[in-house]
């Protein structure tokens, strides 16, 4: 396997790399690998409309997410005929 040095890297970009390295638990070596694997790599589109959404949205945790309390329905106005 070959390997890179990539010099002259911002400092804000190598602190968001190392952030989206974590969110998605690995290290940031991984994280770049990904990253070029996905931009270098073409991949087949997937045809399914919720295959295309579910690789939106794979990186997300979405179990994480709140859910609002429902609230009480309100009544219908009454309609005279």
């Amino acid at each position: 396997m070959a390997s890179i040095t990539i010099r002259n890297l911002d400092e804000s970009l190598k602190s968001k790399l190392r952030l989206q390295s974590a969110q998605h638990g690995c290290s940031m070596e991984a994280e770049v690998r990904n990253i070029l694997r996905q931009v270098l790599i073409p991949s087949t589109a997937p045809t399914d409309f919720a295959d295309r959404i579910h690789q939106r949205f794979a990186g997300m945790h979405v179990d994480s997410l709140p859910i609002p309390e429902r609230q009480a329905v309100r009544t219908p106005p009454e309609m005279e005929l």
